[in-house]
């Protein structure tokens, strides 16, 4: 466990690219597909989800028409997505326009049921599993190697105790795994699948589990941010089985060891940095979502993409079996 910054050994970096240059109010979830080569992210207020393609430029966007707090592939094509309602999909044509253009149409908004669907177009939409609970929404989601999706809750007021982690399967089986959380964010698994971790943003804690392939146990503290210097949001592991963490509020991305020793910081201009990802064709360019949202002056590059390439090695990451 580990706390504060640890200056005298961590390795400092201001060195980051503008991947694409956007004005997201909570830009988040960054995914990299591996089979279309391309970033997914969403901006959770502004009901989107992108695609970004850095090697041709080219970018599109589908409206969700409900908060959506995670996108992610699916085996096959298309996204599940976590919905501010519940758990969707989207077929494989969902996010293939040319952009950057809003693909519209039928969409969670106009299903309704549990297992319904509605086609727009060149989307398909239908609901694997919907729970409508008032004042809560939906945020980070991460997909284990079994191919289900971690996901996690939250209220619009941050209520502790109102959020949740679910585990969800293919067929829509959801297994609620915490339900004492106030924003559930960041989680990730371990190279060897042996650990789980996560945050619960607003305890500033990232936290590690053993994991069995399904279930967990174990809490521990991996390290904790000093009050005053941001709040952990999301998270990725690296092929070292170092945790990468952006701070929210903290404007860097910090690299904890497995033993929760701080060992590398990336500073960035903006102060909101929300999630990172490894991508690329080797997975070793690091991309950032950014935010905007509550800042009275933004940086011009709050809600933008950045990218630090070459920042380490990351582990491929499995689409959702659904």
């Amino acid at each position: 466990m580990t706390t504060g910054r640890a200056k005298g050994r961590t390795a400092r970096t201001h060195a980051y690219e503008v991947a694409v240059r956007a004005e997201a109010a909570l830009g988040e979830g960054p995914t990299w597909d591996a089979d279309a080569g391309r970033l997914i992210w969403i901006d959770i207020l502004g009901s989107r989800v992108f695609t970004y393609d850095p090697v041709s430029g080219r970018r599109t966007v589908l409206a969700t028409e409900q908060h959506v707090g995670a996108a992610k592939p699916r085996v096959g094509g298309g996204l599940v997505v976590n919905l501010r309602d519940g758990i969707g999909l989207y077929g494989p044509d969902s996010v293939t326009g040319s952009g950057p253009e809003s693909i519209t149409g039928s969409g969670p908004d106009s299903v309704t049921g549990s297992g319904g669907s509605a086609a727009g177009g060149t989307q398909e939409f239908r609901w694997l599993h919907r729970e409508v609970v008032p004042g809560r929404r939906a945020n980070d989601a991460a997909v284990a190697a079994d191919g289900s999706l971690w996901a996690g809750t939250m209220r619009y007021d941050e209520a502790p105790g109102g959020g949740s982690l679910s585990r969800v399967a293919p067929d829509g089986t959801v297994t609620t795994v915490l339900d004492d959380v106030a924003v559930s964010n960041g989680t990730g698994w371990s190279p060897d699948g042996r650990l789980m971790y996560y945050i619960d943003s607003p305890t500033r804690r990232i936290d590690v589990f053993d994991f069995d392939g399904r279930q967990i146990s174990n809490r521990r503290q991996l390290a904790i941010v000093e009050e005053g210097e941001g709040f952990p949001d999301g998270l990725t592991v690296d092929a070292d089985g170092c945790v990468w963490v952006a701070l929210w509020d903290g404007g860097e991305i910090r690299r904890y060891t497995p033993s929760g020793t701080l060992d590398r910081v990336v500073e960035l201009p903006v102060p909101r940095p929300t999630a990172c990802a490894f991508g690329g064709a080797d997975l070793t360019d690091l991309y950032i979502t950014t935010a905007r949202t509550g800042l009275e002056a933004p940086h011009p590059l709050a809600g933008s993409v950045l990218v630090v390439p070459g920042a380490g090695r990351g582990v491929p990451q499995p689409a959702f079996a659904g």
